[in-house]
């Protein structure tokens, strides 16, 4: 039990495994139904008062307001998919992180260097991530407080997340209730948002690490091995271990392929919202708390989307490695048979490993690219109607 817990916290970063023990994802987890429920129920709620907030405020004179709605809004209902896709498919979720673990048990003395490596980034990069998405809560709290200070809205009394609540805010302790929970609950939504990217990333860098093991092991195939007639056995070995990379990428592609489609119609929109308010906040009078409010926040979701089409663009260039490897080996001093063994991993690797966008177009930095001019695009039309 000891050493599977840390098995457990060697693959996966423990900020991320606590998230997903939070929305009860985490295999093992207790109450994993109610915390699943409970999570998603409370983004419902902020959902349903936030699209309220939306519909009544819908007007081409409030354009500047309704976009700064929208941003946040649209950034809660990517993460509500999010959620409700992770909570559909914990078992898938379950059987990744069993097949890391159980990497980490076969593995031998030289593997370990290189997989502690990977893991060791894999840390730093979710601490990172996680801490970032945080921070750009406390930038965007910041902006609005100041912003409702410098207009003296003395009468009317601002929310850090726009929404229509069942209630009147009368008194100050229920209005600085709200405040609290909005800020306590936009804090943990956005370690959520990061905590997913954060998965990807884990797996990603996982498989990619795996890929340059079975590289390593076809090169290091020497002429002493065949003598021994040992590297029969060595590339059956690696046949299987090159079929175990090709299942785990597939469950990562059946897992975020979805949520990447709506990852990539969501931060267009997003993105594009930011970058009005960005260009708006230059000229304006009270430009400088616009900037604080949107700026960090502008820069977590391109982090994002650059995330998924980065990890896409990585994993799709590693697997085309493996054939190259194959052909690099020493095939020439082998036997007909033990060649037909290895060119079951020459013609695999031909077919390369990759994530798409809903299964219709490959996650490439080519469509990272295409995001940002899109919402370069949205920006300039939005700012000659406004």
């Amino acid at each position: 039990m000891k050493n599977e817990t840390e098995s457990t916290n060697i693959v996966c970063p423990p900020s991320v495994e606590f998230c997903l023990r939070l929305i009860g994802v985490w295999p093992g987890t207790s109450h994993a139904f109610s915390r699943k429920f409970l999570s998603i129920l409370s983004m419902v709620m902020f959902q349903i008062c936030q699209y309220q907030y939306v519909m009544k405020h819908f007007s081409k004179d409030n354009l500047l307001v309704l976009i700064d709605v929208l941003s946040v809004t649209m950034a809660y209902s990517l993460l509500l998919i999010k959620m409700t896709i992770f909570a559909f498919k914990s078992r898938l979720v379950d059987e990744m992180i069993a097949s890391m673990i159980e990497d980490w048990k076969t593995r031998d003395v030289s593997e370990i260097y290189m997989m502690t490596r990977i893991a060791d980034i894999s840390r730093r990069f979710s601490n990172l991530i996680i801490a970032c998405n945080a921070m750009s809560v406390f930038f965007y709290a910041t902006g609005t407080f100041f912003r409702h200070t410098n207009n003296n809205q003395t009468e009317t009394r601002e929310l850090l997340l726009k929404m229509e609540v069942p209630f009147t805010m009368d008194n100050i302790p229920v209005y600085v209730a709200i405040l609290v929970t909005q800020f306590i609950h936009q804090t943990i939504a956005a370690s959520m948002t990061g905590m997913f990217n954060c998965v990807l990333i884990t797996l990603v860098l996982h498989v990619c690490g795996q890929i340059d093991l079975v590289r390593r092991k076809l090169s290091e195939i020497t002429k002493k091995d065949i003598e021994r007639q040992m590297t029969e056995s060595i590339v059956k070995t690696l046949i299987v271990r090159h079929q175990r990379i090709i299942i785990f990428t597939k469950n990562i592609e059946a897992l975020f392929s979805t949520i990447a489609l709506t990852q990539f119609i969501s931060n267009t929109l997003i993105i594009c919202c930011l970058g009005f308010q960005i260009v708006i906040s230059i000229d304006a009078p009270d430009g400088t708390t616009m900037l604080v409010k949107s700026l960090v926040f502008y820069i977590a979701i391109n982090t994002e989307a650059f995330i998924f089409c980065f990890a896409g663009e990585h994993l799709s260039k590693k697997s085309k490695m493996i054939g190259d490897a194959a052909y690099e080996s020493l095939w020439y001093d082998l036997t007909p048979t033990q060649n037909r063994d290895l060119l079951f991993i020459i013609v695999r690797s031909q077919k390369h490993l990759t994530l798409t966008i809903g299964r219709v177009m490959d996650l490439s930095l080519k469509q990272f690219t295409s995001i940002v001019k899109a919402s370069a695009s949205y920006v300039s039309v939005l700012h000659a109607m406004y």
